[in-house]
């Protein structure tokens, strides 16, 4: 994957997965959609390889770490 690419993919994740929340997803269901399309996304630029997919993984996971460590902080500072 292009490495500019590769800087973009995690902010753009959490964007999508805002808008899903924002559309009724339950929050429990949001690692898990966070996992899947950190995946379809490295694997849809990278193609279907062992190491594209793990790749996915941390992407996905990434996203949902990062967003879940914001809002905790910014839940302290109030």
């Amino acid at each position: 994957m292009n490495e500019e690419l590769k800087l973009l993919v995690i902010p753009v994740l959490i964007g999508i997965l805002e808008v899903f929340k924002k559309l009724g997803l339950p929050v429990k269901y949001v690692p898990v959609l966070s996992l899947l399309l950190g995946v379809l996304a490295s694997v849809s630029v990278s193609g279907l390889a062992v190491e594209n997919f793990m790749q996915g993984l941390v992407y996905g996971l990434s996203a949902c770490g990062l967003y879940s460590g914001t809002k905790a902080t910014l839940e302290e500072v109030e």
